[in-house]
């Protein structure tokens, strides 16, 4: 998990409902990781690497998606 960002000096002290900021770094960033051709990458290491990795996972999907429907 990565470590919560600290707040930039150009970030207003309250944003109320959402940091803005934050979100255009994170729109940003995303973009050029699109742009760069990476998505392809980042999803063949994503794959589960084995078969119990595969179960536990579609496990984990099923379950959050009863939870998400209650």
């Amino acid at each position: 998990m990565k470590p919560k960002p600290e707040q930039r000096p150009d970030d207003p002290p309250l944003q109320g409902e959402g940091n803005y900021s934050a979100t255009r770094r994170f729109d940003k960033a995303q973009r050029e990781f699109v742009k760069a051709g990476k998505v392809g990458a980042a999803a063949r290491r994503a794959q589960p690497k084995d078969a119990q990795e595969q179960k536990d996972l579609s496990e984990a999907e099923k379950a959050g998606r009863e939870k998400a429907r209650k």
